[in-house]
């Protein structure tokens, strides 16, 4: 039998796909990297950069909102054409330099569907190559909707394309995406609706925040549909119509100008052929084990939203990829560890969370005390306008040390990294207390939260 191509064929070239490729070529590897897109991966092109760049434009344009009669005169308008040029030169350039990183580092870069033809190889469009260890570091794509007029939905990724912005927008779903683009869409103008299956929006954050949250999208124009099934979209000479199911107050229907799927991504896997492999799969999530590894195919292994083990973050894909590396070039055994892993909605305010939720400190941990409070006569929120700011810290009594840590207001975003190290390191109230933060800055209002 022939050698193969390559030591480690790295399917995606997103962070997952750089921090394992780039340590095996260092290490004497031989690698290759293949993408069917422009390299880069969606962070850096789809997701957490250009939306990052589109909300900080909305939060300048959403503080002067409400700092006007205190010191602001003037209202300032977003403007749609200018916002776009801008993310786009974040983005423009990644393509190119990310893979001329990998040329740099001597990895083989390639173009092309990946499809697998047997268990170490893959055909990329009409070339077959074969290789020691086949990582997949895929991503995700939008999930599959049984709705009637699905395919008239724009995804996420057009969103962040859009040459202008539509006078009405609805979303389909209530969690980060929804969060976070109604609010740009909103500071730009846009009449929003955000529809959402569940009882409430960002489900995955404490329900007490969230609620302190919506107060702020009403005040906003955002016009959040709870406990409503999306049944239908039709298009219409004037647009879209959707058709709503509300679970007690029946069939209503939203005119709409854009509809947009905000209603959760799943690995993007179904195209790569697993079943030539024998790489299994249940519902569409690899079966792998602790380190990452196919369970039936040992050299196949995945990362980040291809994994599917942890949250679906950045920081997690770039985490995977060390314990897979770890896994390939020393045979350590390595697991995942996603103790203490911050997330963030970046929505106007942000709402970020860390470590457990208050249902389950109760459950797992006793007795636990629950430090929380709504703090808009707090100096951070008065200087800033802000009426969204409130916390909820979790403290196991008796060792007193940080459990999970919930947050609503101006820079939570920031402010919830302090906390996750808090948790990660096994830190106490005694130890934050301990810190001299700077002040005055949001930091320092950790010390009240305790």
């Amino acid at each position: 039998m022939s050698a193969p191509d390559y030591d480690l064929l790295v399917i995606g070239t997103g962070s997952g796909a750089r921090g394992v490729a780039k340590p095996c070529a260092q290490a004497g590897w031989r690698v290759a990297v293949v993408d069917r897109r422009p390299y880069g991966g969606t962070c850096a092109q789809r997701g957490c950069d250009p939306k990052k760049v589109m909300v900080g434009i909305a939060r300048a344009v959403d503080d002067a909102a409400r700092l006007q009669g205190h010191g602001v005169d003037g209202a300032l308008r977003l403007d749609w054409s200018a916002l776009m040029a801008f993310k786009q030169s974040f983005v423009d350039s990644v393509p190119k330099g990310v893979e001329a990183g990998f040329r740099k580092a001597g990895i083989d870069t390639l173009h092309g569907a990946a499809r697998f033809t047997g268990p170490t190889s893959m055909r990329i469009d009409d070339r077959e190559v074969s290789a020691r260890h086949i990582v997949l570091a895929t991503g995700a794509v939008p999930a599959p909707l049984p709705i009637p007029g699905a395919d008239l939905m724009r995804s996420s990724d057009d969103f962040l394309d859009l040459g202008h912005l539509p006078a009405r927008v609805v979303f389909v779903g209530g969690g980060y995406i929804a969060a976070e683009f109604a609010c740009i869409a909103a500071r730009a103008g846009a009449a929003v609706t955000v529809v959402q299956r569940g009882p409430r929006m960002l489900k995955g954050f404490d329900p007490d925040l969230v609620a302190i949250l919506m107060e702020r999208f009403r005040a906003l124009g955002i016009d959040v549909r709870t406990d409503s099934q999306v049944t239908g979209i039709e298009q219409h000479k004037d647009g879209y119509r959707v058709t709503l199911d509300h679970k007690e107050e029946g069939a209503s229907t939203v005119k709409a100008d854009l509809v947009v799927h905000a209603a959760g991504r799943v690995a993007q896997v179904a195209d790569l052929d697993l079943q030539a492999a024998g790489v299994a799969a249940e519902k569409g999530r690899l079966t792998l084990d602790r380190t990452l590894r196919s369970t039936t195919n040992p050299a196949v292994w995945a990362v980040g939203d291809a994994a599917q083990k942890g949250p679906p973050l950045t920081p997690v894909a770039s985490h995977d990829a060390r314990v897979v590396v770890a896994n390939l070039l020393e045979d350590a055994g390595a697991g995942p560890d996603y103790r203490a892993v911050p997330t963030v909605a970046f929505s106007l305010p942000p709402i970020a969370s860390v470590g457990l939720t208050a249902a389950e400190a109760r459950a797992r941990v006793k007795p636990v005390r629950q430090s929380c409070g709504f703090a808009a006569d707090w100096f951070t929120a008065r200087h800033n306008a802000e009426r969204a700011y409130g916390y909820k810290v979790l403290i196991e009594e008796g060792t007193e040390r940080v459990l999970g840590a919930h947050l609503v207001g101006p820079h939570a975003d920031e402010v919830i990294n302090v906390f996750a190290l808090a948790i990660r390191q096994g830190l106490t109230t005694s130890d934050l207390k301990d810190v001299m933060f700077a002040y005055p800055t949001t930091s320092s209002d950790i010390h009240s939260m305790l």
